[in-house]
């Protein structure tokens, strides 16, 4: 049987360590599935319910593990299928390779059937993005694909006409030039040096020895630098803030955090970034300037890995290009270590009191099921190496204040585009990242639905994720959102009847559990976490609860308070939650 052309495509990835290609067949790609066959004993094909769902499971794999991501996708609308994951893995900076059909080479530009210039259609998406006309280019492409996703942190495209996909590997019809290199060469991608220069070290630490009142700023950057983000801050007596990407970089139990910042963040963090006098922002590109101090108010100093981005939000006074890990390490040896730091105590007194609120509203005796108390028993239950993934919604504000980082515990979610549905996919990828963990999706009903044939996919795949679903029956962001804007709330809740989730569940032959009382979420969740194999736990919670900032302006409160008055439907619920609440953090 002679070698093709897919062929060399798929042994050149498992070069780069791949090992992993999630996707779904069509005829466009028919050659690739035949070359991923030939070699299934190098690279495990996945096969996905959507594109969109493969495209989500190749950047959850890259964001759990630091390797590229690989989806598959068909000619036409199978590549469209990937665009919203891929856009998630752009914006959030992930290593992720796209690979796609296209028609023969002889019928292109002739309207034939499901011809879509995925090229031309992924030239925003994408940092590298080739068309593939001849089988000599392979592997040469796919080398320069794989280093520039690696580089730029990005997305890079290949996509394959029918005709080189089977074409006999080597082939070059045309009597070219040589290619590139040598096809025997054995792929390299040199890391940049995450060294910071000297100099600019030093100048960050003058800056930094003479604040007042510093505080660092953390994100996905500084993951793998935990110890020295927290050497940093003892030396310097600095509170640590983190965003939501970066909300595993410390311990939420830690001495130095005052938790995340923004609408999902608490109130220490917004008030610490009025106090401050120097910012360290480290591993981070926050894009909502306005949670971080006005310009001119605090000296920033920003550690940066990529140069394009040091000084992009704020006024930066000492921008440092280096890897966030290997920058602290340099810094630590020139900091002025402090003692009895009474700014750094105000903030652990605030979180004090911030902590019993959260823990106030974790109560078993609500009814309807508060979703703080659903998320509080997922996290009082889940291992202390356990991998959460979470949706877009009023979910993120729950996993945000009630899921707990401590011991070797993750947390993943579509942070920039802040997509809905990359919960589960992400779940089933990072599983299959890790098969020895456990693995929890906490999503919302709306977002579940989106793509939840991907269950099936976990059963099929006898992949032991856990689904805990949000159930509020309503797309409940969306609904806080129309009401802060003062507009009473229109097209955000669904019809009765209510889905039964767990049924799904069931009928692909995982663990199914409804629940509707306080009383039985812990055994419920219990169960899921124990059974051997995907299970899921479908909760009804409170659909008036609000997620409320950390900080309530005011122009957020006469907002609300004029959606009431213009004939919110739900007032009367809405207003008797929100009085529970404030109870409930005054009898603590």
């Amino acid at each position: 049987m002679a070698r093709i052309a897919s062929e060399v495509l798929i042994e050149r990835l498992a070069e780069w360590g791949v090992d992993t290609v999630f996707g779904l067949p069509g005829d466009g790609i028919n050659g690739i599935m035949e070359g991923l066959r030939r070699h299934r004993d190098r690279v495990r094909f996945v096969l996905v319910h959507h594109e969109e769902a493969a495209a989500f499971m190749a950047t959850g794999y890259a964001k759990a593990t630091g390797r590229i991501g690989v989806c598959l996708a068909t000619s036409g609308p199978g590549g469209i299928h990937l665009l919203n994951g891929l856009y998630d893995a752009k914006l959030d900076h992930v290593p992720v390779l796209a690979i796609t059909g296209m028609q023969e080479t002889s019928v292109l530009g002739t309207g034939y059937q499901q011809e879509v210039h995925l090229d031309k259609l992924y030239a925003d998406v994408a940092e590298y993005n080739m068309l593939v006309t001849n089988p000599t280019q392979l592997p040469s492409l796919v080398d320069l694909a794989i280093r520039t996703s690696y580089a730029r942190r990005g997305v890079s495209h290949l996509t394959l006409p029918n005709d080189i996909q089977v074409a006999e590997a080597g082939a070059d019809p045309y009597k070219h030039v040589a290619p590139a290199r040598a096809p025997q060469t054995a792929p390299v991608y040199l890391r940049p040096p995450g060294l910071p220069r000297q100099e600019d070290v030093e100048w960050a630490a003058e800056v930094l020895n003479h604040a007042e009142r510093p505080a660092l700023l953390v994100g996905q950057g500084a993951l793998h630098a935990r110890q020295e983000v927290l050497a940093v801050a003892e030396a310097l007596g600095a509170p640590v803030v983190k965003t939501l990407l970066g909300k595993a970089v410390v311990p939420d139990d830690s001495p130095y955090t005052t938790g995340g910042i923004g609408l999902l963040g608490t109130r220490p963090s917004e008030e610490l970034m009025d106090d401050i006098d120097v910012l360290l922002m480290v591993g981070t590109n926050f894009p909502y300037t306005k949670f971080l101090p006005e310009p001119g108010k605090a000296r920033v100093v920003q550690f940066e890995a990529d140069p394009t981005r040091a000084g992009a939000r704020v006024p930066t006074d000492v921008p440092v290009v280096c890897d966030a890990k290997e920058g602290l390490k340099a810094l630590l040896p020139l900091l002025a270590k402090r003692d009895g730091n009474a700014h750094l105590a105000k903030y652990q007194e605030k979180m004090v009191k911030w902590r019993g609120d959260m823990d106030a509203l974790e109560n078993p005796d609500r009814d309807p099921i508060a979703p703080q108390y659903a998320m509080s028993v997922v996290d009082r239950l889940a291992a202390d190496d356990a991998i959460l993934t979470c949706d877009s919604g009023t979910i993120a504000t729950w996993a945000a204040r009630h899921w707990t980082i401590r011991g070797e515990r993750e947390f993943y979610l579509s942070g920039t585009l802040a997509s809905m549905a990359n919960g589960l996919p992400y779940a089933l990828a990072m599983q299959h990242a890790h098969p020895g963990r456990q693995v929890i999706a906490y999503v919302g009903d709306g977002g579940f639905a989106m793509l939840m044939a991907e269950f099936l996919t976990a059963a099929q795949h006898r992949l032991p994720v856990k689904v805990i679903i949000n159930n509020n029956n309503s797309l409940g962001q969306i609904l806080w959102e129309q009401m802060v804007l003062g507009y009473p709330e229109h097209g955000v809740r669904f019809a009765q009847p209510e889905g039964d989730f767990s049924a799904w569940a069931r009928s692909c032959g995982g663990f199914g559990a409804k629940v509707t009382k306080s009383g039985d979420v812990a055994t419920a969740v219990r169960q899921a976490l124990d059974h051997d194999g995907p299970a899921l736990v479908d909760v009804d919670v409170n659909p008036n609860e609000p997620p409320m900032p950390g900080k309530v302006t005011y122009d957020q409160a006469k907002s609300f308070a004029a959606a009431f008055l213009k004939g919110q439907p739900h007032k009367a619920a809405i207003a008797t939650t929100l009085f529970k609440d404030r109870i409930q953090k005054l009898g603590d």
